[in-house]
């Protein structure tokens, strides 16, 4: 006789294990709950997040969105097993983008996806995120963590967000302003940030052999890995006191597709940026990968930010008070180019 009896299956059975979600929650909801603002209504768990909009404070509020992720960046952090700092990628990545619209960051989502939930990993990294939207002004009202077997190797994951800011449609910067003879002033990066690590792996590990744990003095103590894993700076707390004190003409958060692609979004037919390569220090990690995977100095410039991450465009009657502002944050500032009339674009020098 054939035994019909059958195994009662269970959804931890498949690889999914639902009560480390739950402690997964547990362990990130004091940090979560740190960001909030006043605005923010409700508490975490819920199916969306709530947050209700001082409508008061603005003539004409508009809400301004953005949403990115990590890239491959997070092949660093698997490799020497580092979780604490790609959360402050993700949301840099966010809130800088809708920040060159004058927009003031108002609240941020997180979407993390895992192959075997490990609650210690995500508390991690969902800290991180937590941290970077505290020190953004922004409120962490919400997310989802997805445990998905099968689908991602145990110990990989992926993380996206998308930030919501608010400005008011008279302060929208558009780079309508610009006109020629506006001065270009730089802010420093923190390192890479989060772009073209496609490119960093296949220089550092691929074709060089590295392991991460190697120092070369020109890192300044730092190992390559630590370099490499340094967070996307956030600029909010530099940008936003300029934004609301200052006529400023354009910004542009230097990110993918570094000065070729990202300076001319900022423009209008009809002018030009003109940047001088030499107006500012070249961090060291740029010299390195582009002498170790022997990249030509266009491709560095068309793919990292080479260590200015965002530009803003001024007046030249608004230059000293402007750098003194961000100097007053603590900043360093650099004047690093100018406008021209001439075929929209930007030309490095």
């Amino acid at each position: 006789m054939t035994d019909n009896k059958q195994t009662n299956l269970t959804y931890r059975d498949s690889g999914v294990d639902i009560d480390a979600g739950n402690y997964s929650v547990k362990l990130i909801k004091d940090s979560v709950k740190a960001t909030y603002r006043p605005e923010v209504l409700g508490d975490l768990g819920g199916f969306g997040g709530l947050f209700a909009l001082n409508s008061g404070k603005y003539k004409e509020p508009v809400l301004v969105s953005g949403t990115d992720g990590v890239g491959t960046k997070l092949r660093l952090a698997f490799m020497l097993d580092k979780h604490d700092t790609i959360g402050q990628d993700a949301v840099a990545m966010c809130v800088n983008d809708i920040l060159v619209q004058g927009a003031e960051p108002l609240y941020f989502l997180d979407y993390l996806a895992v192959g075997k939930l490990d609650p210690e990993k995500v508390a991690t990294v969902v800290k991180g995120v937590a941290g970077a939207c505290k020190e953004s002004g922004c409120a962490l009202i919400g997310g989802e963590t997805a445990e998905m077997a099968g689908f991602y190797a145990d110990g990989e994951y992926d993380i996206a967000g998308f930030a919501v800011g608010v400005v008011d449609k008279a302060n929208i910067i558009t780079g309508e302003k610009i006109k020629a003879g506006d001065v270009l002033l730089g802010i420093p990066s923190s390192g890479v940030h989060s772009n073209g690590y496609s490119l960093v792996r296949k220089i550092c590990f691929d074709v060089k052999g590295f392991k991460g744990e190697e120092k070369f003095p020109e890192l300044n103590g730092k190992t390559l890995g630590e370099e490499l894993l340094t967070p996307t700076r956030l600029y909010p707390s530099v940008c936003l006191p300029l934004i609301e004190k200052y006529d400023i003409h354009g910004m542009v958060h230097v990110t993918g597709g570094g000065f070729y692609e990202n300076v001319p979004r900022m423009l209008i037919d009809g002018v030009k940026a003109v940047v001088k390569k030499d107006s500012y220090p070249i961090p060291p990690i740029f010299t390195k990968l582009a002498k170790e995977g022997n990249v030509d100095e266009h491709a560095m410039y068309n793919t990292y930010n080479m260590g200015i991450g965002m530009i803003v465009a001024v007046d030249p009657a608004d230059v000293d008070k402007t750098m003194e502002a961000i100097k007053a944050t603590g900043d360093k500032p650099y004047v690093i180019g100018h406008i021209e009339a001439g075929e929209k674009g930007v030309t490095l020098c």
